[in-house]
């Protein structure tokens, strides 16, 4: 059991140093920051339109309705969420798998 557990440590250093392996690192937390970024700057604009201008949120989209502007602003904030998780998970299955499945192949003894 030990053999097999310094094969695999021995394994995972030999990944770590792998400048495949950094470039991977870098990719993603690029991408992930970039994305955390864009959706933390929606969300507090959102909340400065909230503090800022409710008068503008609460106006109704049209004479006779209910609905007020700050509620497909709302809405939209959550399905851009949805969409920009979809990006990264597209981006994760398609570049990011490909990059990990060449790191391992080119590190296995």
């Amino acid at each position: 059991m030990n053999d097999a557990l310094s094969t695999q440590e021995a394994v995972n250093q030999r990944i770590e140093r792998h400048p495949r392996f950094q470039e991977l690192v870098h990719k993603r937390q690029r991408f992930a920051l970039l994305l955390s970024l864009v959706m933390l700057a929606l969300y507090v604009g959102f909340i400065l339109l909230i503090a800022f201008a409710p008068g503008w949120l609460g106006t109704p989209l049209h004479d006779g309705t209910s609905v007020t502007r700050g509620i497909p602003i709302g809405v939209g904030l959550i399905v851009i969420s949805f969409v920009l998780t979809g990006v990264y998970v597209w981006r994760a299955n398609g570049e990011f798998d490909r990059l990990t499945k060449q790191i391992v192949t080119e590190v296995k003894p």
